[in-house]
């Protein structure tokens, strides 16, 4: 259903290191790169993640409420990718772990990325 989603970024060069590694523990590489934007997908081509500089050339800020969330195989690509945003300067909104507040077979960690703006990662198996 979804085509793409973009996140807002002030140093291209910070954010595309950033992503780069998260979005390879994913399988994810850069299919589409300019002096403001990066693109990533998963081979499929048809969804992918991208950050840009605005287009209007003020700074990006971070929409109240907007969140974008990362599906991962497995509790332990949860926890990995989780770890990783934190220790290359990303900052945690809620810790890796279950949520069954959402559903027994909600897993998943909650962090922001370099510019702010509010990501999770997830694994959660349908019923």
């Amino acid at each position: 259903m979804l085509g793409y989603v973009m996140v807002g970024t002030n140093d291209i060069e910070k954010a595309g290191k950033f992503y780069d590694t998260l979005l390879a523990e994913l399988g994810a590489k850069r299919n589409i790169e300019a002096d403001s934007f990066i693109s990533w997908s998963s081979g499929d081509e048809t969804t992918s993640f991208c950050v840009i500089k605005p287009n209007d050339g003020n700074p990006a800020t971070v929409g109240n409420g907007v969140m974008m969330a990362l599906y991962a195989p497995d509790h332990a690509t949860v926890d990995k990718i989780y770890a990783l945003a934190l220790e290359m300067g990303g900052t945690c909104e809620g810790p890796a772990g279950s949520r069954p507040e959402f559903s027994p077979d909600f897993y998943a960690g909650y962090f922001r990325d370099l510019d702010g703006n509010k990501l999770n990662v997830f694994n959660f198996k349908m019923p």
